[in-house]
């Protein structure tokens, strides 16, 4: 039985927990539904529409639509996101990293990676900082290995980097006061003072390719949807700085393999590394929660149920292309002509090869890995 009181949902950029209810975050939040009219747009300049598009992955944004405007118009803008590098890459990250890579290859445009090394030493008691820029240097082999080309992706890494970010992060502080950071992230009088200077740092590369270049452009953010809080602010402080507020695209979170929430590092045994050999993958699978019934005579009389299953969900992602061959999936699931244990060992077959893939391309991005690096 789950647990009430860690049912509930909690939405934070530093935890999430229990049953997410995006149209709810839509309405706390403040942002705008990801309509079909939006959608194609889009792929008005992608050719197709994207397996995280046309499956709802991402559901909601901020000045897409300005975005869009804008680029129709010959105003091009710059891809921005990141990762809090305090462990290894599991593929909850990938996910909106496969999406940013989509754009770029089709808009033909920069991306400005922040790995936020300062911040995860910063709100993490048992993390050291030495532990968290290591962490920075792994998790960029991650995204490098997805197929980032050095010509047009910067990964910043925020402590290494700072001397790049410092006089941005100085420029957006000063419009924002302690009441409204309070507002926005929750600070407690127990606060370190260097956690609360710190949402300025993730705003600085908003605004980074206007420093080097001279280019005033918008960026647009593809993140998860517990990121918002951040550019809540950043787009208040934006226009006092003359530059474009950003625009995001949020993305719904990969649940873990358990019960609720989201895949989080802190509870290993429900998320997928992309450092885990076959068989570890193979036994975080085989325990995962699942829509089925206790038995299979049950299960091929009343059939599970997909939509709180852990390992559908994981198909639904990333690892079942086919919109018709999912439906399939769903339809023998709901009338019990499928297995839990059939799903289970098909989803990590299929796990086990796509990261025998990455992982080759991963240690080939250590050759390579310079080359992302902003040149002074």
């Amino acid at each position: 039985m789950v647990d009430e009181e860690r049912n509930e949902m909690v939405v934070t950029p530093w935890e999430v927990r229990g049953k997410v209810d995006y149209e709810r975050l839509i309405r706390e939040f403040g942002t705008q539904p990801l309509t079909t009219e939006l959608i194609q747009r889009i792929a008005k300049f992608t050719g197709k529409v994207h397996l995280q598009l046309r499956r709802g992955l991402f559901f909601s944004h901020r000045d897409l639509d300005v975005v869009l405007d804008l680029y129709e118009k010959g105003t091009k803008f710059v891809l921005y996101t990141g990762r809090g590098p305090s462990g290894p890459v599991h593929l909850g990250h990938l996910v909106p990293w496969i999406f940013t890579k989509h754009l770029q290859d089709h808009f033909k445009t920069r991306l400005y990676f922040q790995m936020t090394d300062d911040e995860k030493f910063l709100v993490k008691d048992d993390l050291e900082l030495e532990e968290a820029t290591n962490f920075a240097y792994e998790n960029a082999l991650d995204l490098i290995a997805l197929g980032f080309k050095p010509e047009n992706t910067f990964i910043i890494y925020d402590v290494q980097d700072i001397d790049l970010l410092y006089d941005l992060a100085l420029k957006v502080a000063k419009r924002i006061t302690f009441s409204t950071a309070r507002a926005t992230f929750g600070f407690q009088e127990s606060t370190n003072i260097g956690w609360v200077f710190w949402p300025a740092i993730q705003a600085a590369p908003c605004f980074i390719h206007a420093k080097l270049t001279g280019e005033n452009v918008p960026a647009l953010i593809p993140a998860a949807i517990d990121q918002d809080p951040y550019w809540r602010i950043t787009r208040d402080v934006a226009p006092k700085l003359g530059y474009y507020k950003p625009a995001q695209i949020h993305c719904r979170l990969l649940p873990g393999l358990g019960v609720g929430g989201k895949m989080s590092a802190s509870e290993p045994e429900t998320c997928i590394f992309t450092t885990d050999p076959p068989d570890i993958v193979k036994r975080k699978v085989w325990g995962a929660f699942t829509g089925g019934k206790p038995t299979v005579a049950e299960q091929r009389r009343m059939g599970g149920d997909p939509s709180i299953c852990t390992v559908f969900q994981y198909f639904l992602f990333m690892f079942e292309e086919d919109d018709e061959k999912l439906a399939e999936r769903e339809r023998q699931c709901r009338a019990g002509e499928v297995l839990c244990g059939e799903c289970k060992k098909e989803l990590t077959d299929r796990i086990n090869s796509f990261l025998e893939d990455h992982r080759r391309k991963r240690e080939k991005a250590r050759n390579i890995i310079d080359k992302f690096h902003i040149k002074r």
